[in-house]
């Protein structure tokens, strides 16, 4: 098999973490893989540009390469304070904006990490679309990109061979991604372990404090559902969780939609499908216990959420993706 061509488009301001985080990861399931028995490359990582010079926030010279073609172009964050427009802190980057194009146009998927974001709804690529960034950050790219449905809560998100994902280590989360369809997720598991990086998050939403979010934004639903992530096995109670916010569940209903487009249960439905989905790729638990553990006292309607949010059953799901996937039994 060809390793996997991956490129990280450097340019002015951008987080030099952010450019060599990915790579790094990659050169770690490198030899994860090797220790497994792997003998062929699985990456082959670059930093490029279409400067011949680049400076990362702070002032760090980044060695850059030629652009050059690639599976997968990954998109770095850069540094945005709250003070700063987006438009000063992407003006001059027409260069990029036309490189994420020309990528994306010859077939590569396009990773953006963090704000990075911003450079890929500039060059087009998140028009309809659903996408996130870091939470600080999402409401203010939501005014900005009106045409983009903004996942707040997400650390990941892909479609069309589009993948954003929320703030800085959220990197991680997608580099292990990669890494499990590439390698399989017994290397992922094993990558994680060596970086001691937490592979079982789903969600930014315990990340977030309210005290650090604009005035206006999602901070409230940012809260409703970081309390449904910290409570998932409990049963629904559009009441009980109203009453914990102080209002009533008119009022719930009516903030939490206008934040995030849909209500509190599809979130837990959302959220208790991708703890489940963890636990099947990870554990020989039975589908009754996953199901309970998430929430669903009844297996049959565990399997029906599943499958809507999947696509698969959790039998078929985990007889791709879990421990035994790894090791298929000898003929």
């Amino acid at each position: 098999m060809s390793p996997l061509r991956v490129s990280v488009l450097a340019y002015p301001g951008c987080f030099a973490s952010e450019v060599y985080g990915v790579p790094d990861l990659l050169t770690m399931a490198e030899r994860v893989g090797a220790a497994r028995g792997r003998t062929e490359p699985s990456y082959e990582t670059s930093v490029v540009s279409p400067r011949r010079r680049v400076l990362a926030a702070g002032g760090a010279r980044i060695d850059v390469a030629a652009v050059r073609p690639a599976d997968v172009l990954v998109v770095p964050g850069f540094d945005l304070p709250p003070a700063l427009d987006p438009d000063a802190a992407l003006a001059g980057l027409a260069p990029e904006l036309a490189t994420i194009r020309e990528r994306a146009a010859s077939g590569a998927a396009v990773v953006s990490i963090c704000v990075g974001a911003y450079l890929l709804a500039e060059a087009g690529l998140l028009h309809g679309r659903e996408a996130t960034t870091s939470w600080l950050h999402a409401d203010r790219f939501a005014r900005r990109y009106p045409q983009v449905r903004v996942r707040p809560e997400s650390l990941v998100v892909t479609g069309g061979g589009v993948t954003t994902t929320a703030a800085f280590s959220a990197m991680y989360d997608f580099a292990l991604r990669l890494v499990r369809d590439h390698d399989g997720p017994g290397t992922a598991r094993a990558t994680a372990r060596v970086a001691l990086l937490d592979d079982a998050r789903s969600t930014q939403s315990p990340y977030v404090d309210a005290a650090l979010l604009p005035a206006t934004g999602h901070a409230f639903s940012a809260a409703v559902m970081r309390h449904l992530d910290q409570n998932l096995p409990v049963r629904y109670d559009l009441t009980g969780l109203a009453r914990e916010f102080g209002v009533s569940t008119r009022t719930l209903l009516r903030r939490f939609g206008a934040e995030t487009g849909r209500t509190p249960l599809a979130y837990l439905h959302t959220a208790r499908v991708r703890r489940a989905r963890h636990l099947l790729e990870t554990t020989d638990r039975t589908i009754a216990a996953i199901a309970a553990d998430v929430g669903y006292r009844d297996p049959g309607t565990f399997s029906a959420v599943f499958t809507r949010h999947t696509g698969r059953r959790p039998s078929v799901y985990r007889a791709t993706t879990g421990p035994a996937a790894e090791h298929p039994p000898s003929a």
